[in-house]
């Protein structure tokens, strides 16, 4: 951005995430739901190992992005410091934090007395929610009228639902 300074460019971004900026979360559940998806459909992988693949995907795609933005920030040519490292980690840490709630009911199953199969299904009923929670949350956020509230929530719960038709197509 010609006649730019990079706190400038800061500041703005953070003004665009401040005002709901959510998609990490979005896409971090949603690729919950999908390692949950294949943890279940292509083997049998006891819960740690599935709480332990959720997490470091989770971080493996956050390093990812993080590494996506701050190259497109070099390619408009602005200078990479430490504060805007560090804003660039923290703006992409929803798609880590998304992963957490399905990582969680994966581990807490056996409390509830759920077999392998049982917290495969809560796991990825508990990313499939997170998705339309953080969809929503996003909608309100920005100051979207409840209709369009209601259109996110609806359009992400139908995404989770294909994800759920994957998982019963392929295990069936």
């Amino acid at each position: 951005m010609p006649g730019t300074d990079d706190a400038t460019v800061v500041a703005r971004t953070a003004e665009g995430r401040t005002r709901g900026d959510y998609t990490g979360g979005v896409y971090g559940s949603m690729l919950a739901a999908s390692v949950i998806l294949g943890a279940g459909s292509f083997g049998s992988l006891p819960r740690l190992e599935v709480v332990v693949l959720l997490l470091l995907t989770s971080v493996a795609f956050w390093i990812a992005h993080v590494h996506a933005e701050l190259f497109g920030a070099r390619l408009a040519q602005l200078s990479l410091d430490r504060r805007i490292v560090l804003h660039v980690c923290r703006e992409e840490w929803p798609i880590v934090k998304a992963a957490v709630p399905p990582a969680a009911a994966v581990a807490v199953s056996p409390l509830l007395g759920l077999d392998l199969q049982g917290a495969l299904w809560f796991g990825l009923a508990v990313a499939v929610a997170g998705q339309v929670g953080w969809s929503a949350a996003a909608a309100r956020r920005a100051g979207a009228s409840w209709r369009l509230v209601t259109v996110t929530a609806t359009v992400n719960l139908l995404l989770g639902l294909l994800i759920i038709s994957f998982k019963i197509f392929l295990t069936h």
